[in-house]
Parts: C-alpha cells; structure tokens; sequence
C-alpha cells in the first residue's frame, strides 16, 4: 500500500521564492498547499489553496514553510518599517494562533543574514551572534517569535543571503544595470556578500523539512560568498560588459538612506547547518551560478 503524501502549507507560494520551494516540495513527493489573500485555482505544483487569515487554516498540514517578507530595498521611513514588521513578526505569530487548532510537526521560518549587522572579516556560522542595527533587531524579533511555537512544534530559521534566479527582484535590477554596462562596486567593494542560487534555497529548504533532526538556525548561503568587488567583477565578465562604475558610500547613503547599510556591510556567512546534515550545492560557485543564470 503506498505511503500518504505529506502536506506542506507555504505562506507566500505565489511569490519568486515560494514558488520554487512549492515545485522542490512537490518534486521531493510533498503535497503542497499554498496560502494567499486572494482566491486562486490549484494548479502546478500547488494542490490546494487557502485564503489567508488572522488565524489561517492550518488543518491537515505537516509542515508550514513560511516566506511572507515585505521587500527591504526601499527607504526605511517609520510607515515602512511597521510594514517590514507586520509582514515578518505579524504573519509569524497569526501561525502560531493558526496552530492552537492544528499543530503541524515543522515550521520552517523566514529570516535573513541582516540579523549578523556588518561584521567585517569575522566567518559567520549560525552559532554567531547577532549583530546591531534595524535589520538585526528585525530578525531577531522575527526569529523569537518563530520560537514562540508550541512544544512539540520543530521550528527551523533560514537566514537568506541575496537570492539569485530568474524571477528574483535583486537579480532583475542587477542584470538590468550590468547589461547597460553601468554596473560597479559598492564603497570599497571589500565586503562580503552572501549569495545563493534559487535551486539551492528552494533545495535547502525542502532538505530541512526532510531531515527530521535539523532545527534552529540555518543559513541560507552559499559555501563560497563573494566580495562585492568581485561579484561585480565576475558578473560584468560574464555579460562582457564593463563594470567602471563605483557607488561611493556617502552617496549611497545619500540616496538611499538606512538602506545603504545593507548594501555596504560585510558577512561572510558559512552554511554549517546544511553542510553538515549532507545537503550538497547545486551552485556552490558564484561561476555556476552565473553560468546556469545567463
């Protein structure tokens, strides 16, 4: 007799990133189930539809992977901050009202590597601590209330590095602006910046659900991260454009305001987590990644 299908709900399936976690999971022989404001067909890799709700219906799921996240590349006023709060610790904690009337056996929870600050040279595993600034705090009250999940409830935090795919916001404006050939480095260049393939994020999230053991912390990084110098560098060599331009620092803050932080801090994150539990990278070189991209 075969095996029931496991069902995993995803909060934010019809985005970039939870579309391609919806068609890992399905792939890996999950029933997936996503959850929208808006009515919508089953179709794809998604079985089923819910409307989202103050307390969202949660029956019947075994899993939740949650990646509801407003946009953070905009200038931080205090109406987008609350915005950049409600979409990550509000969503978060109505699943947990959701799970007083069903308790799934995993939730995977959205966070970043915002939540290291700018830590220079210093390699970051998830044992590292916190960093300062808005999108540290951000994280960590996003992730403590992830934590708030009932007993029993395996709770798992992917700490996402810039995504690069097809579909993705940041790798749109970046191609758009290297192809113009008016791509350049940020500051001094010299900071690190974690990056991943969307196969690899879609991958490494359905690995954790999968792997009944992995909890906690998990970043959600390549195994090699990049200077910002040198990610420029490689990505203008593989669209053969130049890349003489240069964003100094006080102009991006200038422009951009607390924002710019973002851009010019450094972390260089070490995937452990996944390492270590035997998920293997797809593109665990910016190269490959490029190459499969373009």
């Amino acid at each position: 007799m075969d095996k029931p299908r496991r069902t995993v709900g995803i909060v934010g399936a019809s985005g970039f990133i939870g579309g391609e976690v919806a068609s890992a999971a399905s792939a890996s022989g999950w029933r997936v189930v996503g959850f929208s404001r808006r009515e919508r067909r089953a179709g794809g890799a998604v079985d089923e539809w819910r409307r989202w709700q103050d307390v969202p219906d949660l029956s019947g799921l075994d899993a939740v992977v949650n990646l509801a996240g407003e946009p953070v590349d905009q200038r931080w006023t205090a109406a987008v901050r609350e915005r950049l709060r409600e979409s990550r610790v509000g969503v978060t904690r109505a699943l947990l009202r959701g799970m007083e009337g069903h308790r799934p056996a995993v939730l995977v929870n959205g966070s970043a590597v915002g939540i290291y600050g700018d830590r220079g040279e210093e390699p970051l595993n998830e044992k590292a601590e916190p960093g300062e600034g808005f999108l540290a705090e951000l994280c960590r009250e996003w992730e403590a209330a992830a934590d708030e999940a009932p007993e029993g409830v395996r709770v798992a935090k992917i700490r996402t590095g810039i995504v690069l795919g097809s579909g993705g916001a940041a790798w749109g404006k970046m191609r758009k602006v290297f192809k113009l050939g008016l791509g350049g480095r940020f500051g001094d260049g010299r900071q690190w910046m974690p990056w991943i393939h969307e196969a690899d994020l879609a991958g490494g999230i359905v690995h954790v659900l999968d792997c009944g053991e992995l909890s906690g912390a998990v970043n959600g990084a390549a195994p090699e991260s990049e200077r910002n110098a040198d990610f420029t560098r490689k990505l203008a060599a593989r669209l053969k454009r130049p890349a003489f331009f240069h964003a100094p620092e006080w102009a991006l803050r200038v422009g951009l305001g607390e924002f710019s932080g973002a851009l010019l801090a450094s972390q260089r994150v070490m995937p452990e987590a996944l390492l270590q539990s035997g998920y293997r990278f797809r593109f665990p070189r910016l190269e490959d990644a490029l190459e499969e991209l373009l």
